[in-house]
């Protein structure tokens, strides 16, 4: 298949620190592209990887200084991606809202993955405005607050299985806040079960703009006041693998809805456990005794604390094999590419007319349509409908 990933601008893919949302991008692409299908990614100028790039920027809007308002790159991107489309068999978004008044004339061919909250009331307008546009959500919980849409299917992260190492034993015992410095996330509560737990904490998280007076008046003063935490800063990918992997817990302490969290399986990937609030899609990712435990209030994560070390990390890393491998993605995703009813009608029609060709020539007709050269285009997973 031709297939267009259309990612944010704000980090590039991957990432070089931060970014959950690319990140997936990027580790689909790539698993894509091992598949032999044609992929052209529209993203970043400083993005690495092995299909096709389309620059919309020099580099991730996030680290150039000279960017104050990231909309106009991304509506520049927009229009090159509606002026291309005709070239792809599917166009998959994942830029929240943005790309919606593009897609008339091609919406039948296209997936938008929805990567945040969708609880804030501003949205339900716009949704129930293009109810018609195919989504994948990344959590059944994501769904709740939604209108009536037209659900294509639900996806869950996965990361490719070599890119975070398993870690047997731990050497160090901490527990691990990895994420943002954001009200939303709970940095607070970290510290504090920490702190009544007698435990160290490693805080590596970014700080955003608009998270500045947070950091300054609530966290930073925590920080300095607590002899048992420690802050580390934003960390890269190679980073973040000891970092995780020689915690004896991840601490997730979220007081939102979170759609996903990637955190979670990237601990559960080096063997770690996960001692997650529960809120949003942690039911869906965490499985309860386990990889990690489910908690309610800072009380019974404490209590966690002391248990968590009798977990098997072995078998945490097994259950993230099970269920969070990105060759699972890969999967989910191409069969949700496949039922897009722009697709199916491409697949119909190119082995019919192949047909009429044959007979026409006296050719048998009983020669697998996957054999056709015509649909070498679509790769041989497309040579039969799925319906």
């Amino acid at each position: 298949m031709k297939i267009a990933q259309i990612a944010p601008l704000t980090e590039s893919c991957p990432p070089r620190f931060y970014g959950g949302t690319e990140r997936i991008v990027s580790y689909l692409t790539e698993e894509l592209v091992r598949r032999g299908h044609e992929v052209t990614l529209f993203a970043s100028g400083d993005s690495c990887t092995a299909a096709r790039l389309e620059p919309s920027c020099e580099v991730a809007l996030r680290l150039d200084p000279r960017i104050k308002d990231p909309i106009p790159q991304h509506l520049v991107m927009l229009d090159k991606v509606r002026a291309l489309a005709a070239q792809f068999d599917v166009l998959h978004f994942h830029v929240d809202v943005l790309h919606y008044p593009f897609l008339h004339g091609f919406v039948d061919r296209t997936v938008t993955t929805l990567h945040g909250r969708l609880d804030l009331p501003e949205l339900r307008p716009l949704y129930s405005t293009y109810r018609h546009a195919p989504l994948v959500s990344i959590s059944k919980n994501q769904r709740a607050p939604m209108p009536p849409v037209n659900w294509a299917g639900n996806v869950y992260h996965g990361l490719p299985p070599a890119i975070l190492p398993f870690t047997a034993e731990p050497r160090e015992g901490y527990l691990a806040f990895l994420g943002r410095i954001a009200p939303e996330k709970r940095p607070d509560r970290a510290i504090e079960i920490a702190t009544r737990a007698g435990v160290n904490l490693r805080i590596a998280a970014k700080i955003d703009r608009v998270d500045q007076a947070y950091w300054k008046e609530v966290i930073e003063p925590l920080v300095d006041s607590h002899p048992n935490v420690e802050f580390i800063g934003e960390i890269n990918e190679k980073q973040k693998a000891k970092f995780i992997g020689e915690a004896s817990a991840l601490i997730f302490p979220i007081d939102w809805p979170e759609p996903f969290g990637l955190v979670m399986i990237e601990a559960m990937a080096c063997g770690t456990p996960v001692i997650a609030f529960r809120s949003g899609s942690t039911p869906e990712v965490i499985d309860d005794g386990v990889t990690g435990f489910l908690v309610d209030d800072v009380e019974a994560a404490v209590a966690a604390v002391a248990r968590v070390t009798k977990l098997n990390r072995a078998r945490v890393r097994a259950r993230f094999d099970e269920r969070f491998a990105i060759e699972r993605v890969g999967d989910d995703y191409l069969n949700i590419y496949r039922a897009l009813p722009g697709v199916r009608r491409v697949v119909r029609r190119i082995p019919a007319l192949h047909q009429a060709q044959l007979a026409r020539f006296g050719a048998p007709l009983s020669r697998k349509p996957s054999s056709f050269p015509g649909l070498q285009r679509l790769g041989p997973t497309q040579a039969t409908p799925t319906d």
